[in-house]
């Protein structure tokens, strides 16, 4: 089953948490803190493994968790590390974050890696806290919690020609007749259900990937028919060849049949038209095609919205007429054609412009401040929660950390400001505690 299109789920691991210690050794006078760190969690790496086509896995394993940090010990030792998880996806991956549409990157060649969550640093040890005024605390920070967030993985065929048309227009039939694939070949609408590949090799020592892209009807680009789910194999292709059944099968008309598909393919990316495109008039073979072929040119020529009139090639896929002449220009086109970057690719670079050139002098509030029905308030935010995680709760000197960091950030004034009292309740994640004045 050809896959193309996931949600998965990753959890980086946390970090170990610090400890607190103290020396206790017989010929250490002055002994002191010796609690060590905790060690680093274990991250989320996605990797290109070449011998994957489809995201078929992760149909059944949607759920991806790396091991957590060791905790420190005693004598100063540090925790053990956790090794990364690596998770495999094939070429042409593209991973965007499911709740922000954030582009985290392309996948595109055997090898590459993408680090989707990082793992939480360990907590330091009371050995880091150890000061003139203190010089035996009893503070330690549990571990960073671990990022977790949903993806969405996008595979888009890596191919350098891609096919379109309508059903049954003979993209199969050209796929194999100029290649070695092995597609389905049918008489009948939707034959192929997923892209197919091929590799077409010619006599000059030449060769391109040439993809048979499952047939578009109008409307695809809003998701009818197959829609817009292969759509996206398009993007990655440098040079698109249209092809048109020029013998009018069911009644059909050429020209009516190339503007329509036009249109989708301008709706889904005003830039594809962009790209060098050869109109292959299929089954030329067959009666009145000739004939079709003549009315087609004239539509053609009369048509001035167009901005240049692509090169038409006549074939049959299955006398192999014009076959050789499609493939050398084909070829002539590849030569003098760049890479284009797709959509995601596009909106990558969005945010990268914005990330670098939008100042702002609020970056968002460190915390927010709600009420229950039961008359609690409810702190909440990702770094006041995150400061919470890392507060080890056993020891009053992390508690009273804690709370200093709470007053720094202008919490206690907030909630004055609020309208809270002395002895109200005030609540983190579970952890509740009385305000005080």
């Amino acid at each position: 089953m050809f896959v193309d299109q996931v949600k998965i789920n990753v959890k980086a691991g946390d970090g170990g948490d610090g400890m607190v210690a103290f020396r206790r050794e017989k010929y250490v006078p002055n002994g002191g803190p010796a609690g060590g760190d905790g060690g680093k969690g274990g991250s989320i790496v996605l990797k290109v493994d070449e011998g994957l086509h489809t995201l078929m896995d992760f149909r059944y394993h949607r759920h991806f968790k790396a091991k957590s940090g060791g905790k420190g010990m005693i004598k100063g030792m540090y925790g053990r590390g956790a090794g990364d998880l690596y998770v495999s996806v094939p070429e042409g991956t593209t991973v965007t974050d499911a709740e922000t549409g954030e582009v985290l990157g392309d996948l595109l060649h055997n090898g590459d890696e993408l680090v989707v969550a990082r793992g939480g640093r360990g907590g330091r040890g009371n050995i880091h806290f150890a000061n003139p005024r203190n010089p035996a605390p009893e503070i330690a920070e549990n571990g960073e919690p671990g990022i977790e967030r949903v993806l969405k993985l996008e595979l888009k065929v890596l191919a350098d020609v891609g096919l379109v048309g309508f059903p049954s227009v003979g993209k199969s039939t050209l796929l194999a007749a100029v290649t070695s694939a092995k597609p389905k070949i049918a008489e009948y609408h939707f034959t192929t259900l997923v892209p197919n590949l091929g590799m077409v090799r010619l006599e000059d020592g030449r060769d391109f990937v040439m993809a048979d892209l499952p047939g578009l009807i109008e409307g695809a680009s809003q998701g009818v028919g197959l829609g817009i789910q292969f759509l996206r194999h398009v993007e990655r292709t440098r040079v698109i060849l249209h092809v048109i059944d020029m013998s009018g099968t069911d009644g059909r008309d050429p020209y009516n049949d190339f503007l329509k598909i036009s249109e989708e393919l301008l709706n889904y990316d005003n830039t594809l038209l962009e790209r060098p495109q050869i109109i292959v008039a299929s089954k030329m073979d067959l009666p009145d095609s000739q004939d079709k072929l003549k009315e087609f040119k004239k539509a053609m020529k009369n048509d001035h919205t167009l901005k240049e009139n692509p090169e038409i090639i006549e074939i049959s896929s299955v006398t192999h007429i014009g076959l050789k002449k499609l493939l050398l220009k084909t070829a002539e086109l590849l030569d003098k054609t760049p890479t284009f970057p797709t959509l995601a690719e596009r909106e990558q670079q969005k945010q990268e412009e914005v990330a670098e050139y939008v100042y702002s002098e609020n970056n968002g509030e460190s915390f927010q401040i709600t009420r229950d029905p039961d008359a609690t308030w409810v702190l909440s935010g990702e770094k006041i929660e995150k400061l919470f995680k890392m507060t080890n709760l056993d020891h009053d000197e992390s508690v009273m950390r804690f709370a200093r960091q709470l007053r720094g950030m202008g919490v206690d004034e907030a909630l004055r400001q609020k309208g809270a009292k002395q002895g109200d309740l005030v609540r983190i994640n579970k952890f509740t505690f009385e305000f005080v004045e």
